[in-house]
């Protein structure tokens, strides 16, 4: 499912939607929600209320057509929400029955805000690709798996494998090792080695870089490692920061999310039952 308005950002998003949609094969659900305006401002502005536009399916698929060609639009469906767009998202990646869902982090006008793009990844039932509208993807030849070997990495690494194999992409293990012993001897670069073997048996490429950076943060160490290789996704799993917080995303994977220009897809701890596919 893909979360836009329709506007000049939408169509840039639709673009990027294409470019994912041909190669993945999947059907594309367009989903845009006709927020409910605030009781005050219906109370001190009612002369506001009929700027409002109440989009439809319809609408929504006549503005589509301006970017999705003839006979790539077959694969696309079209929905109008109405509510607050964080809770019915969420819900949404509760009973859609989606793979996945994309948004907007380009922080512009229209796009989800840092603090709603963090709640939507704690909460969502699915994984959510964030990607920004001012940096397309072009291909997909690189990917960051970010590593934390106190987190568990199947369900990351199934869809590591995935978009792999789809895009014959070549994938980079890296995790940053804040100790100041010897990398070959750390848990850290033992582990990676485990997945880069396991990788190797899917038939998928891939290489390990252990960070020795003792007394840094681990997400400036990953972030200026990403900056420097300029790969084109960066696939992440959610990290349980704090129970009495209730959330599932932590410090490390925001500043990702928010810092990296490229797409950044998280995985929760959130596993659905039909994940056969892989």
């Amino acid at each position: 499912m893909v979360y836009l308005s329709p506007n000049e950002d939408g169509k840039i998003i639709l673009q990027q939607v294409l470019f994912f949609r041909k190669t993945l094969g999947m059907r594309v659900f367009i989903c845009h929600i006709n927020e409910k305006l605030p009781f005050f401002k219906k109370l001190f502005y009612p002369d506001k209320r009929p700027l409002i536009i109440e989009w439809t399916p319809e609408k929504l698929r006549e503005f589509a057509k301006s970017v999705i060609p003839a006979n790539e639009l077959e694969h696309f469906s079209f929905r109008i929400k109405k509510g607050k767009r964080i809770p019915l998202l969420i819900r949404q990646s509760k009973n859609g029955g989606y793979e996945f869902m994309v948004v907007d982090k380009s922080n512009s006008a229209t796009s989800l805000k840092p603090k709603e793009l963090d709640k939507l990844i704690s909460h969502s039932f699915c994984p959510i690709m964030a990607i920004n509208k001012n940096f397309p993807v072009k291909e997909i030849k690189t990917i960051i798996i970010p590593v934390d070997v106190t987190q568990s990495t199947k369900k990351k690494l199934l869809w590591a494998t995935f978009f792999a194999k789809k895009y014959g992409a070549k994938i980079i293990i890296v995790s940053a090792l804040t100790l100041n012993i010897d990398i070959q001897k750390s848990l850290v670069w033992k582990n990676s080695e485990k997945l880069k073997t396991m990788l190797s048996q899917r038939g998928v490429e891939s290489e390990v870089q252990i960070l020795n950076a003792p007394g840094r943060k681990k997400q400036e160490v990953i972030l200026n490692f990403i900056r420097k290789k300029n790969p084109d996704m960066v696939i992440i799993r959610t990290h349980q920061e704090s129970n009495l917080m209730n959330t599932r995303i932590g410090i490390f994977v925001s500043e990702l999310v928010h810092n990296c220009n490229i797409p950044v897809f998280t995985v929760n701890s959130y596993i659905p039952a039909n994940q056969d596919y892989f």
